[in-house]
Formats: structure tokens, C-alpha cells, sequence
């Protein structure tokens, strides 16, 4: 997920979206300790998006 797609989005949708990952993140994670995760680094890729979301979010909580 590229930064620019998520600056566009707003403080709900990036709430959602955070969930999603992070459900995204805990399958993943659960298909890694059953061995049937194919790519490893999806479990990367979806760390990284969590943090975006999250700075996004911190970032306009600043700039009230």
C-alpha cells in the first residue's frame, strides 16, 4: 500500500483499514505455525502497512 493512497483516506476508513490488517496479520501468522503460509514475506508487508495506517492516523490527530 503506497503512503499517498493512505493520506487520502479518512481518520474512519484508516480505523477500518487498521483492523483489517491486523486481522489480515494474526491469519497469517496462524498459517505460519500450522506451516501453509506460502509467501513469508506477506507477513512483512502487513507490519509495515499497520505502521503506516498508524502514523497517518497519529499525524492527523497532531494537526487538530
Amino acid at each position: 500500500m503506497k503512503p499517498s493512497k493512505v493520506r487520502e483516506m479518512g481518520t474512519e476508513e484508516l480505523k477500518t483499514k487498521e483492523g483489517e490488517l491486523q486481522e489480515q496479520l494474526f491469519r497469517l501468522r496462524f498459517q505460519k505455525s500450522l506451516g501453509q503460509l506460502d509467501n513469508a514475506l506477506k507477513i512483512r508487508e502487513t507490519r509495515r502497512d499497520i505502521a503506516r495506517v498508524k502514523t497517518v492516523l497519529r499525524e492527523k490527530q497532531v494537526s487538530r
